[in-house]
């Protein structure tokens, strides 16, 4: 890889981290604001708002054959 696509992957990735980061907050907060009564830990509701903060945010790269229509 040459200095520029490593620059851009960089930018990429920081602006995909802080895109995951700023979800994860706003789930975060929206959830402590309508806080309920919940059977489940902090710590779980936590990691559950950033794997869907995760989900909703990343990009998935896929790399594949594409095959013909028969």
């Amino acid at each position: 890889m040459d200095q520029m696509t490593d620059s851009q992957d960089l930018a990429r990735r920081f602006n995909e981290d802080e895109a995951v980061w700023q979800r994860y907050e706003f789930r975060r907060k929206l959830r402590l604001l309508l806080s309920t009564e919940s059977l489940l830990e902090d710590k779980v509701l936590d990691e559950l708002d950033w794997l869907e903060a995760e989900r909703e945010c990343r990009q998935i790269r896929c790399v594949g054959v594409r095959l013909p229509n028969i």
